[in-house]
């Protein structure tokens, strides 16, 4: 036995003309609107609101996004602006140019032979190297005392 898969399921029907019932109420909402509006406060005062309103009725109505309605395009930007958010910071490497790098070289060379005239020998640990020369220090003390 063969059934018949539906197709198009994501496709409103259009009731109203070129319009679906969604688009419609949009629409017939927003002239509405506009219209107690007019009424209530004139041309004059009522532009404006006038204006969104009649703007928001038409993006709702046509207006889509990357192929989506725009009512959810509203709807992802209230979630962004009301949920909490996690900042995180990155560190960048600085770009060095190469007079920079020519200087920076020279100041290393120069601690180095600096070090090295003052008798201090810093290998791959500095934190092994600072534990075995406490270690010997503390040495030597037991050995003097005893």
């Amino acid at each position: 036995m063969q059934f018949k898969v539906p197709q198009f399921l994501e496709i409103e029907d259009k009731i109203f003309g070129p319009f679906t019932f969604r688009e419609f109420v949009y629409l017939v909402g927003g002239a509405g609107l506009c219209y107690i509006i007019f009424k209530l406060l004139g041309l004059v005062l009522g532009a404006i609101p006038i204006l969104a309103i009649a703007g928001l009725s038409a993006a709702l109505t046509f207006y889509r996004p990357n192929g989506k309605p725009f009512l959810n395009m509203i709807e992802a930007g209230i979630k962004y602006t009301l949920q909490s958010k996690l900042y995180i910071w990155k560190r960048h490497k600085i770009r060095v140019d190469a007079k920079q790098q020519e200087e920076n070289k020279a100041v290393a060379l120069l601690k180095e032979e600096t070090m090295n005239q003052n008798g201090v020998r810093l290998s791959g640990s500095k934190l092994r190297d600072l534990a075995w020369s406490l270690d010997v220090l503390d040495l030597k003390k037991s050995d003097g005392n005893s």
